[in-house]
């Protein structure tokens, strides 16, 4: 029972670091607490290019009605 516990431990101290690198989309083996960019910076960057996709598709799907008027 005490190996389990140990290597429960062991393994949670392990893993957490490689949780919050695959969070951030890092290499799993970079430094954990580097200063990388902020989670509301890259909603913003990911939200402006979907928009900027969304709108391209919007015109593609009109445009046979544009070119009709």
């Amino acid at each position: 029972m005490k190996k389990y516990f140990v290597g429960f431990i062991l393994g949670a101290i392990v893993s957490f670091p490689l949780g919050i690198n695959f969070g951030k989309d890092v290499p799993l083996f970079s430094n954990p607490f580097a200063a990388k960019p902020d989670i509301p910076d890259r909603v913003i960057e990911r939200t402006e290019k979907v928009i900027e996709e969304t709108k391209g598709a919007i015109h593609e799907a009109t445009k046979p009605v544009r070119d009709k008027l």
